[in-house]
């Protein structure tokens, strides 16, 4: 039976209910570790919490709770605003993400004193304060509100869905005996279990991501155990919303009727924990909270849990005071000595993040999202792309500090990856998007890989070349959601003047750029609809006429579509037109994801993945080189980023065409798709150096150049990433646009004294190359470390294209 659960084989009910007879630990533990590994890997997850008691009075009275309370002369029924706020500002300084409520089962129903109090707040019920509450923790201080306020009615759970990005309550057990007189929940409503599940189950109809589990030790047998986790299941199964099953063991307090109750042992904390594991497969998240079992985490860890639950640096458990949390640092060795890395996650698990238009509330898409990252667990540092803070220091010390004694940390399948790239081998999807997930040890070795790679590639060269950017207009009538470049009444971006650069000013840039040693100019712009093919045709001429050793790299996939389009010809036809004109090489932009889940809401009206490929093959076919790009953190995941590189890679083997490999990440300050709620806030950092790490290993070996984006990444961020596998800095610039109109800090020119100072900084070789990666002559190089100041630009402006609003606007200034 274990070894058809370990192929993907779901227990039937009757078979589930046979291993309450069962209790041979050692092969049900090593099937349910085999089995959270299979989807979890080495991950164990917690979320960092403030503990929120709204109210410790309780309509219920089970026999074991010291959290419920009788109301007390002189002490009001429930937290008010202010001490809502005070708990919830002491979280969010202490770096949570999480605010959990808890509370007991309608008191008001119980209580006339908290009946009257709540009629003071303005509320009918507690649920209602509850909602009002949840929604001011939001606003003022960001942190994601998780309610387990007990049953509730359909009209509750779906008001408080509105201000809360997660819900539950916890079955403890579906055993209606333990409801009869005698029992731990004799005399009390709302743990009879047929209302509780009622309550799951319109969680799930209103898709609500929902927490639950069962108690043991509290009375029940082991089948009856079995028979909650099904009732759960079979929820699961027909609704999806559960997130998380915890497996909670009851531990004795003085002072109530099961004060001298037993508690579990370990041996059947560990049984349920496998079992649980076993019924709900590899998917789902196992729970046992750590305070209740100190000291026994690697063996919890064994029996097959991923998350440790919400631990709280700042608030004690109140429903267990006697059982402290454990000081995250001690959650974090505990969990390393078991072979696997703490990971911080948010009140609502990956999966739901990652479908967060499916399982939020319009008004909460956006908070989540923003404090995400691409895996859907926890943004845990304020580094974006083109932000100027400083770079984490966590993985800048694994990236310069990889330790070469913690194999143990490094699971087999990575290290095989690894291996494979290395000597040149091909790695599937599932394999590359591994390689973008890892995390802590596993981080370190995939950098030391690509940087050992890229020694023996290139050796300790850094190359740069010194260009200037130009790009001839911002006007577009492409709507793509990242870009806050594009400019005017066509464009998505509500700020900034449309202009459209004259011929002469185009030409004059070019020759200014050649004075100061440039050896590449970069021509790109929107897609202005009054363009056709001629004028980038104009573009090349004037340029090639005035400048005629001046590499020109220029037009982005999506200008020679539409320039094709326009002049009625080829793509073939105008890229042979446009290499005559004296086009040498194509930047390979316009690219994003090149994965058509993500483009369709990205850049829905531009090139599909296969017109892009398919532009760049036919440039490669008539002798034209070009880059590969991406541009990645914002809707994406690793999976997406994974197709992106293996259709780069089987495009360069077919063709050989590629240059490098330029990852750009995406600047969110002044995005569209951002300011939309819609985006994250870039990639992290790490995963800004795993594109250029993993990107060295998986174009091995057959595209040699990494590129690493000073405006994006910044001199302490480039610096990191030449030591994770890439070899080349890009451009000079000049004067770079594109990312300073997205809100970047990192300025519009890295002159040719501060690159090789910066790279003879890492102790590696600086070389001034041409766009096709040769060394440029001493008159190129000598004139380029004699620039003169760069003259004022001329931005000629286009009023046609001016919002109405704006210039409506401007008229009064």
């Amino acid at each position: 039976m274990f070894a058809a659960v370990l192929q993907g084989y779901d227990l039937t009910d009757e078979e589930a209910l046979s291993l309450a007879a069962f209790s041979d630990l050692a092969p049900l533990l090593a099937t349910a570790a085999q089995l959270r590994d299979q989807a979890h890997q080495q991950r164990i997850s917690y979320s960092r919490k403030v503990f929120i008691p709204l109210t410790q009075l309780c309509r219920d009275v089970c026999h074991y709770c010291t959290f419920t309370q009788p109301p007390k002369r002189g002490q009001r029924a429930y937290l008010t605003k202010d001490e809502v706020l005070a708990i919830a500002r002491a979280g969010a300084e202490a770096g949570c993400k999480e605010a959990l409520f808890t509370l007991g089962d309608k008191p008001e129903l119980r209580y006339k004193v908290v009946a009257q109090e709540l009629a003071e707040l303005g509320h009918p019920t507690t649920i209602s304060y509850l909602t009002e509450m949840a929604e001011l923790v939001l606003k003022e201080t960001g942190l994601l509100p998780h309610a387990n306020p007990g049953v509730m009615t359909r009209e509750e759970i779906a008001a408080l869905r509105k201000v809360t990005v997660s819900q539950g309550i916890m079955l403890e057990s579906a055993s209606e005996r333990l409801s009869e007189r005698g029992g731990p929940h004799y005399g009390s409503p709302d743990k009879h279990p047929a209302v509780r599940l009622e309550t799951i189950r319109l969680a799930g109809e209103l898709q609500v991501p929902f927490t639950s589990g069962i108690l043991i030790g509290i009375g029940e047998t082991r089948r009856e155990r079995i028979e909650s986790l099904l009732a759960l299941r079979a929820l699961h199964q027909q609704y999806g919303h559960i997130q998380e099953i915890i497996i909670q063991n009851f531990r004795a307090k003085p002072d109530t009727r099961m004060a001298n109750a037993p508690e579990p042992d370990l041996d059947e904390l560990l049984w349920s924990l496998a079992v649980a594991r076993v019924i709900f497969g590899p998917q789902m998240n196992i729970q046992a909270p750590p305070n209740l079992s100190p000291g026994t985490y690697g063996q919890l860890i064994g029996a097959g849990l991923n998350d440790w639950g919400g631990v709280s640096p700042v608030t004690p458990d109140h429903v267990n005071p006697e059982a402290r949390w454990p000081h995250l640092n001690e959650l974090a060795e505990q969990t390393a000595r078991a072979g696997k890395i703490l990971l911080e996650r948010l009140a609502v698990y990956p999966a739901y993040v990652l479908a967060a238009q499916q399982w939020q509330d319009p008004q909460l898409v956006t908070p989540v999202l923003h404090a995400s990252d691409s895996d859907g667990l926890a943004r845990i540092d304020e580094w974006s792309p083109g932000a100027s803070v400083p770079v984490p220091a966590f993985e800048r010390d694994l990236i310069l500090n990889a330790p070469q004694d913690k194999k143990s940390q490094i699971s087999p399948e990575v290290q095989y990856s690894i291996t494979r790239a290395l000597a040149g081998e091909d790695l599937s999807e599932a394999e590359v998007t591994r390689l973008f997930q890892v995390r802590g040890e596993e981080f370190a070795a995939v950098c030391a890989a690509a940087d050992g790679l890229r020694r023996r590639v290139n050796g300790d060269v850094v190359s740069y070349v010194v260009n200037r950017n130009i790009n001839y207009t911002n006007i577009c009538y492409f709507k793509c959601q990242f870009c806050a470049f594009s400019k005017g009444k066509l464009s998505e971006n509500l700020r900034g003047t449309p202009y459209d650069l004259g011929i002469d000013e185009v030409v004059r840039r070019a020759q200014e750029a050649w004075a100061r040693g440039a050896t590449e100019v970069c021509m790109q712009g929107g897609i202005h609809p009054e363009y056709t093919g001629a004028t980038y045709l104009q573009l090349a001429r004037a340029v090639k006429g005035a400048l005629p050793n001046m590499h020109i790299h220029a037009f982005s996939p999506l200008e020679v579509w539409q320039g094709a389009h326009t002049l009625g010809i080829s793509v073939h036809d105008f890229l042979v037109q446009l290499r005559e004109a004296g086009l040498s090489t194509l930047p390979g932009t316009a690219a994003e994801i090149l994965d058509d889940e993500v483009r369709a809401t990205l850049c829905p009206d531009k090139l599909n993945t296969e017109q892009w490929l398919s532009v760049i093959e036919e440039a490669h076919r008539v002798g034209l080189r070009t880059t590969a790009t991406i541009m990645y953190g914002h809707i994406d995941q690793p999976k997406h980023w994974a197709r992106h590189l293996l259709r780069i890679r089987e495009l360069q083997k077919r063709t050989g065409g590629f240059n490098e490999f330029v990852p750009l990440p995406f600047v969110h300050m002044e995005a569209p798709i951002y300011w939309k709620g819609r985006a994250r806030k870039g990639p992290t950092f790490r995963e800004a150096v795993l594109m250029h790490a993993v990107a060295r290993l998986v174009l091995h070996p057959h595209i040699t150049n990494i590129q690493v984006s000073w405006v994006k990444m910044g001199q302490d961020g480039i610096k990191l990433c030449l030591q994770a596998g890439a070899n080349d800095l890009g451009g000079t610039l000049m004067n770079e646009s594109i990312t300073r109109a997205a809100g970047g800090e990192f300025g519009q020119e890295l002159p040719p004294e501060q690159m090789e100072s910066l790279i003879s900084s890492i102790k590696r070789v600086p070389l001034q190359r041409t766009t096709s990666y040769r060394q440029v002559s001493e008159e190129r190089r000598q004139a380029s470390f004699e620039a003169a100041e760069l003259q004022p630009i001329v931005l000629t402006p286009s009023k046609r294209y001016v919002r109405r609003r704006t210039a409506a606007k401007e008229a009064t200034l």
